[in-house]
């Protein structure tokens, strides 16, 4: 179900979403959307919601999602393309965060984690946009271990729905401006633990 091709759709706005567990039974969803390219907060919105599906490794998307949906309701401001906070394709059963919703919201999703969950990868070069192909266990390419800083660890990125690799790639490094996680995912993790985020900054 998972489509990765992209369109070519203009993008004017980009939403970052994380999600937290504050506990074993509450899930915590934060959204912030921005102006893209120039990458200006223009709304945040936060859900928290009961976890009525368990904890089972490699299925934490199932406790994720209520969250991240309900938070995506309250938004008053569309977005274009969504980056979460989590895995797309590479992911043991290839279904992490960003393909449910991808698939769930049938929009251009990227998964961006900050570490790997599965498959391996070659050497990355030092500079920012080194990346090396993320591959599972068939040799098949899942993501890309990207530097989206020079002399930084790589984030992991691979596609959630309605994008290809490539210009996931691309639109990460594009968000990428001071740290090494993209500017969406950071104010969405700043948000998710109580931090202001500036709308318009």
């Amino acid at each position: 179900m998972v489509i990765e091709t992209w369109d070519h759709r203009p993008l004017r706005t980009i939403a970052g979403a994380d999600v937290g567990f504050p506990d074993r039974n509450t899930a915590l969803a934060a959204v912030v959307v921005l102006t893209f390219p120039d990458l200006r907060a223009v709304e945040t919105r936060v859900a928290r919601t009961r976890c009525a599906f368990p904890y089972v490794p490699g299925l934490l998307a199932f406790r994720e999602i209520p969250a991240l949906l309900a938070a995506l309701k309250l938004l008053a401001t569309d977005f274009d393309l969504l980056l979460c906070d989590g895995q797309g394709l590479a992911h043991p059963r290839g279904m992490g965060l960003a393909t449910h919703a991808g698939i769930l919201l049938d929009r251009p999703v990227i998964g961006c984690a900050k570490s790997l969950l599965c498959g391996r990868f070659g050497r990355v070069a030092a500079g920012k946009g080194s990346l090396a192909d993320i591959k599972d266990d068939a040799g098949t390419t899942i993501g890309a271990a990207l530097r989206t800083r020079d002399a930084v660890r790589p984030v992991f990125v691979s596609v959630g729905n309605r994008i290809d690799l490539a210009t996931a790639v691309e639109l990460v490094l594009a968000c990428s401006v001071k740290y090494r996680v993209p500017v969406p995912l950071r104010l969405a993790h700043r948000l998710s633990v109580g931090q202001e985020v500036a709308l318009g900054a």
